[in-house]
């Protein structure tokens, strides 16, 4: 008897979570951050490429929704900060280097992933308040702030988990950006999740991907850049770059050993992204070391300025 109340209760509150939910996931949840007093609130064109619609959205809230997308709830809060400051300052580079575009920024991993409320409410459950009010704190504690360089909004890259090091902005975009050097990132070490991650490929698809010949793969001249991720390699005489290596395969990242077997090619990868940037694992690192947001953004993008919009 007491088994079936028990099943009886859980049934019922299990129906009736499913139903809060469902309406929940009709509301819209946001609570606008107000521009700072005797300011213009600056609003973001945001497209989105499945339909080709366009949102315009507050720039705060829009970073919310990025920050919630980008980084775990779970970080700490100074990482949280560093990673708005960061998002904040993507957007206004692009907004200003878009004037002429009808959009200034694309819904997705082209530009920046996003979040509407909605979604995190499906994805967070009742989790979602607490959430969304740690990831709001940190984009109103730092609101308005971005990165510059020379006065100059800077093209603020950031990545997942580096190998160690993060890497020169030129060896990756083409970019030579002087506050996009090689820092040290020992944050992201051996010690997290998926630092280390082992992908195996079967022949055919490997050389179906970098369309060459199978019956005689031979992989010749690796060359490294100083934070030891595959820079370029010659496939069958014929050279890559490591990046593009990496697209091709879908590997985690450009630090990778491989193996040949009879059947198949076996990566092993350190790190996730491309490497350019802040660290967001490494963020959280220092934030745990009691880095606050401001010093962590000054480590990985060198020689700039926080300052207001």
């Amino acid at each position: 008897m007491t088994n079936k109340i028990l099943l009886s209760v859980v049934l019922i509150l299990t129906v009736t979570l499913l139903s809060i939910l469902s309406y929940a996931e009709k509301q819209d949840y946001t609570i606008p951050i107000p521009p700072i007093d005797g300011e213009e609130p600056i609003t973001i064109r945001l497209l989105n490429e499945t339909d080709n619609s366009i949102t315009t959205i507050n720039l705060e809230d829009y970073i919310v929704g990025v920050v919630a997308a980008e980084m775990p709830a779970s970080f700490e809060q100074e990482a949280l900060k560093a990673q708005a400051v960061a998002a904040r300052t993507f957007a206004i580079y692009k907004k200003n280097t878009r004037k002429n575009l009808n959009y200034d920024l694309i819904m997705g991993v082209k530009d920046q992933a996003y979040k509407d409320n909605r979604t995190l409410l499906s994805q967070w459950g009742l989790s979602f308040f607490p959430n969304y009010l740690k990831i709001r704190d940190a984009v109103k504690e730092t609101q308005g702030e971005v990165v510059t360089y020379n006065d100059e909004v800077i093209n603020a890259f950031y990545f997942s988990m580096s190998n160690g090091y993060t890497e020169n902005s030129e060896l990756v975009f083409k970019q030579d950006l002087p506050y996009l050097n090689q820092v040290d990132s020992s944050w992201d070490n051996a010690s997290l999740t998926n630092y280390e991650v082992t992908k195996s490929i079967k022949k055919e698809d490997f050389c179906n991907a970098l369309e060459i010949d199978c019956y005689d793969i031979k992989i010749e001249n690796i060359e490294r850049t100083n934070s030891n991720r595959v820079n370029t390699i010659t496939i069958n005489g014929e050279t890559w770059k490591g990046t593009e290596i990496r697209s091709k395969l879908g590997l985690r990242s450009t630090d990778f050993d491989l193996n040949i077997s009879d059947t198949e090619i076996t990566f092993v990868t350190r790190g996730y992204g491309h490497g350019v940037g802040m660290s967001q694992y490494g963020a959280n690192g220092m934030a745990k070391e009691n880095y606050t947001y401001k010093q962590i953004l000054e480590h990985y993008y060198q020689n700039t300025k926080i300052e207001k919009i």
